[in-house]
């Protein structure tokens, strides 16, 4: 099924937690193990949670007064899994957009981020993701999106660099063809509350 140009996944709970059961097995876990015995279904439950988007209605309103500067929504928490290692990434997402025709209510700025980082993900995905759907549902004038994020499969194995940050961006329009307006982006999103 296909929903905001997205596939939704249909989660088989039995199959996951057969799967945790045998993976617990498999890891030498003594899956009789009383303090065990519930994990396969959490397992199966903590998946579908973090894989299932919650729908929302893209609530837009007519730019009625002609508002033509940025509009930036900063530090959107969000969270979502590697599709490599099923291990989390979580940060925070800054979107822009330059208003045309149509302005969107700021909370579905955090919504979509939270919708397509309910998936099994890749940061650069994601942020091309929410950029697209801005796109797409506003028609505006530009977009810009930045994620800052660490990943648990770089900060806990392999390299283990507790803390280190990847950053991806995406930028559309104006945000991306004008230097001033790009300029005034990059800058809004990469301020601090210790610049102010």
């Amino acid at each position: 099924m296909t929903v905001n140009g997205t596939h939704l996944r249909r989660i088989n709970r039995g199959a996951v937690e057969r799967a945790a059961a045998d993976l617990l097995r498999a890891l030498g876990a003594d899956g009789d193990a009383e303090a065990l015995e519930e994990t396969p279904r959490r397992v199966a439950d903590a998946f579908a949670e973090l894989l299932t988007p919650h729908e929302f209605r893209a609530t837009t309103f007519p730019n009625d007064d002609g508002y033509d500067e940025l509009i930036v929504a900063r530090s959107i928490p969000f969270h979502s899994l590697c599709m490599h290692h099923l291990l989390p990434f979580h940060g925070v997402a800054h979107i822009g957009y330059l208003p045309g025709e149509r302005i969107i209510g700021l909370s579905k700025l955090g919504r979509v981020v939270e919708y397509f980082s309910r998936d099994l993900q890749i940061q650069e995905r994601l942020t091309t993701q929410v950029a697209g759907w801005l796109q797409r549902e506003l028609e505006p004038k530009g977009v810009g999106v930045v994620l800052e994020a660490e990943h648990l499969c770089m900060s806990l194995r392999g390299v283990q660099k507790l803390g280190a940050k990847t950053v991806t961006s995406a930028l559309l329009g104006a945000v991306r063809d004008d230097a001033r307006t790009r300029q005034e982006f990059l800058a809004l999103t990469t301020r601090t509350s210790h610049d102010q």
